[in-house]
């Protein structure tokens, strides 16, 4: 059993539609059960966000998640009637009559039960279910997304839920590349990759897969195979560490300009600010990625983080509002940064790694702003202008 997710690109327009269709036929050919997961076409839920703003500021979330579980429908049902003329029985399912069931979040909703009795039955009638992605039905059966990326999460639950053997993620690239080829053009496909590595490469600016969908892979041992519906070549197993192979120290180096950095000013260097100021941010539900506190002088420090520049005019509310109470002097942002990470699981056993990077940095007339690391990645925030050349020169250094 396979299941198969097809990103906003392959199913962009209908001749897309069209050769995915042939796609999941002749994988069903060679005896295979198929689900397929899909997203909107092309770029569907960007108009559709567009829409809602020209229509009002307020854009209620349950509303908003009625608006865009649209995009997906349209993709399920066209999909389904390219497979009919390809003598292939497929059935449509929304979220919910897919038995995804989420909490109550709006617009970033979790999975908390996986019910696939519709699906399973269909399996069993030798039809093929075809599933809108990124949604489900909240434990207040109303409509909900999942949030960035979630149509990766719904294929790689659903294959856990199934028991399916490996979960397909077909999108407009061949796999995860040491680097990113537009930036780096000769940056090489990985073949096999770990779920820690994988998961450090797409919570660094890694674009091929979200991160809550590895998260979910990691946890239930879905395999993954990220391919190109273009070329249909393979790509990158995304899989359990094997121990019986020599790890890369630097398997990949990824980037991201899609931060600002926030500062608050002048904070009372006293146990229980920084919790004070963290939980305000954590009430807010914004994702904090790396924190700096200086070293404190006469008695006051600054505290800096990052946070997905969409977050960043809530973020600078919450700072405004806790500062006063904290006795902070100011608070402001800085969209004008990007960071750049190594990672590999070779590094656990590798000394040297941080100094290389520093020095290959330097060499470049690169000035580091923040430094973050774990077991297996190293994070460096720098001037944006600065991260496309930082990029070359450390895939270069590191001989990727």
């Amino acid at each position: 059993m396979i299941v198969q997710k097809f990103g906003g690109t392959s199913v962009g327009d209908v001749d897309r539609i069209k050769a995915v269709a042939d796609h999941v036929a002749r994988t069903v050919r060679t005896g295979n059960q198929v689900v397929v997961v899909v997203s909107a076409m092309g770029k569907t839920t960007d108009d559709l966000i567009r829409l809602s703003k020209e229509v009002s500021e307020t854009r209620p979330g349950r509303e908003l998640d009625m608006l865009l579980t649209s995009g997906e429908r349209i993709s399920m049902a066209l999909l389904c009637m390219a497979l009919a003329d390809l003598g292939v029985s497929a059935l449509s399912f929304t979220g919910s009559q897919a038995g995804i069931i989420t909490d109550t979040d709006h617009t970033k909703a979790k999975i908390v039960e996986m019910r696939p009795n519709r699906l399973l039955e269909t399996l069993a009638e030798g039809k093929v279910p075809v599933v809108a992605g990124f949604q489900g039905v909240s434990l207040e059966k109303d409509v909900t997304t999942l949030g960035r990326g979630g149509s990766d999460t719904t294929a790689v639950a659903l294959a856990s839920a199934l028991g399916a053997d490996y979960c397909e993620i077909y999108t407009d690239v061949s796999g995860v590349f040491t680097a990113d080829p537009r930036v780096v053009p000769n940056a090489h496909k990985i073949l096999k990759i770990s779920f820690e590595e994988m998961l450090e490469l797409a919570a660094s600016g890694g674009r091929v897969l979200a991160l809550r969908s590895v998260e979910f892979a990691r946890n239930f041992h879905v395999p993954v195979h990220v391919r190109s519906s273009f070329t249909w070549e393979p790509g990158t197993w995304v899989q359990e560490e094997d121990e019986t192979m020599e790890q890369a120290v630097v398997s990949a180096i990824s980037h991201d300009t899609g931060e600002v950095k926030v500062t608050i000013t002048g904070v009372p260097d006293r146990p229980g600010v920084a919790a004070r100021v963290f939980r305000e941010v954590a009430n807010r539900g914004i994702n904090v990625d790396m924190i700096v506190q200086n070293t404190s002088t006469d008695g006051l420090t600054d505290i800096s983080f990052t946070v997905p520049n969409y977050e960043m005019k809530v973020a600078l509310e919450v700072m405004q509002s806790v500062a006063p109470e904290v006795g902070a002097r100011d608070s402001y942002a800085d969209s004008g940064i990007g960071r750049v990470s190594l990672i590999g699981a070779g590094m656990k056993s590798h000394p040297g790694v941080t100094a290389t990077m520093f020095e290959t940095l330097a060499k470049e007339g690169i000035n580091i702003e923040m430094i973050s690391t774990s077991a297996i990645r190293i994070s460096c925030v720098v001037r944006q202008e600065d991260v496309e050349k930082a990029v070359k020169a450390l895939h270069e250094a590191f001989e990727l």
